[in-house]
């Protein structure tokens, strides 16, 4: 099939905005918490109480889920334009799936949560209970992670595989 500039502009499009979420999501997870959550390491004792790095964490995150919630709908918008363009592809569309419930829980269910321990302060951030909640959110953005990775080369190998 012979793809116009539209679609060929769409498809990029798609690729980049995977791109950058998969980014920001290894900026945010892996180079940034670990300053954020150690500053002694680099400013000395005392600066900040795990509890406030937490909040700056926090406000990170928050801003994150905004990129995060416009590259997941513009991937959507994408699978449904080649849906109809007759480009379905069903693994594609699994792996879609995990991204989208991922993205949505972490962004309106697992955020929202942490925010609110936070409004009730350090003791409430350190329970069991939110321990769990933070652990599942942390998983939830990996395989977040995996499932874009994986749609990203799988779109690339659909695009390329005949050339």
């Amino acid at each position: 099939m012979n793809k116009t500039a539209l679609q060929k502009s769409f498809f990029t499009t798609y690729l980049l905005l995977i791109g950058i979420c998969i980014g920001a999501e290894i900026t945010v997870g892996a180079l940034t918490a670990s300053v954020i959550f150690f500053p002694n390491a680099y400013l000395g004792d005392g600066v900040l109480s795990h509890f406030q790095s937490g909040i700056l964490m926090t406000q990170i995150f928050l801003r994150f889920n905004i990129l995060l919630m416009i590259c997941t709908f513009f991937m959507v918008a994408y699978e449904i334009y080649s849906y109809f363009a007759k480009n379905q592809d069903f693994i594609s569309v699994v792996l879609l799936f995990i991204v989208l419930a991922g993205a949505l829980t972490f962004a309106l269910y697992f955020t929202p949560y942490i925010v609110e321990a936070q409004k009730l302060g350090a003791e409430a951030t350190s329970t069991k209970e939110f321990k769990d909640i933070h652990g599942f959110s942390e998983l939830t953005i990996k395989v977040v992670l995996i499932g874009q990775i994986a749609l990203f080369f799988r779109r690339v190998w659909r695009e390329f595989r005949h050339t």
